[in-house]
Formats: C-alpha cells, sequence, structure tokens
C-alpha cells in the first residue's frame, strides 16, 4: 500500500472574488465620476460665494472660496487616478486609496454645506476604498 503525501508549497490563492474584481473597474468610474462632481463643486464655490449656504457657528470653518479650491484641486486628482485605475496602472491603486480616503475626510467636513451631496460622495469614497482593496490587481511586470 502505498502513500501518497502531498508536497507542502506555496499556498495556491483564492479565486478572486466576482464582486470585488467588478467593484474595483467600478471603483475607476466612480473615482473619475466623483472627481468630475468634485471639480465642478470646485468651480461653484470658487465662482460664487454665494452658491452655497453659510455656516456661523462650524468647527472647521473655511471661506467657501477656499473649500472651492480644496475640491477643484482634489477633483483634478481623482479623475487622473480613476483614469489610471481604468487603465489598470498600479500606481493608481494605492494613490487611488489615499485620495479616496482624503477626499472622504474633505467630505465629511463639508457636510453642513451640502449635506446630501457630501453623504453621497462619503458613501461613493466608501465603495471605492472598499473595491480596491478587496480586489488585488495582477501586477504588471
Amino acid at each position: 500500500m502505498t502513500q501518497s503525501a502531498s508536497a507542502p508549497g506555496p499556498a495556491r490563492p483564492s479565486a478572486p472574488d466576482p464582486w470585488a474584481a467588478t467593484g474595483a473597474m467600478f471603483a475607476g468610474v466612480v473615482l473619475l465620476v466623483d472627481g468630475i462632481l468634485a471639480v465642478v463643486k470646485g468651480i461653484a464655490g470658487i465662482a460664487s460665494d454665494e452658491v452655497y449656504t453659510r455656516i456661523s457657528n462650524y468647527t472647521f470653518k473655511f471661506d467657501v472660496t477656499a473649500w472651492g479650491w480644496i475640491h477643484l484641486i482634489l477633483g483634478v486628482f481623482l479623475v487622473v487616478v480613476g483614469w489610471g485605475v481604468l487603465k489598470g496602472s498600479a500606481w493608481a491603486w494605492g494613490v487611488g486609496i489615499g485620495l479616496a480616503a482624503l477626499n472622504l475626510i474633505a467630505n465629511f467636513v463639508w457636510l453642513p454645506y451640502q449635506p446630501v451631496w457630501a453623504i453621497i460622495s462619503i458613501a461613493l469614497d466608501t465603495f471605492v476604498i472598499w473595491a480596491l482593496c478587496a480586489h488585488r490587481a495582477k501586477p504588471v511586470i
């Protein structure tokens, strides 16, 4: 009677989660859309201080024009990184997670000015962070 023992070898990678794989591609699209929305928010804030409601006693009080520049700059970076994720660039994955987290924080602080829009952006950024962390793309070498 022969005994066959399997040799211990490198662990086989588990099959990729189809939700995460599809979500990672969708995350690139969401980064693009969220970036474009941030650019629009930024342009609106820079163009006129009367677009958004003024908050008198808010802890994180900035001028609306300053918020406009913050959103505009973040939006441009989000669009570039979203395009990189869609093209499969390795650098875009980590940068996308970091920028989505930064945009999430900016939208949290932006809540009193546009609560519904900020909550939608926070939800989108949370999904982007999950999707980019859950799916591991094959490294391009």
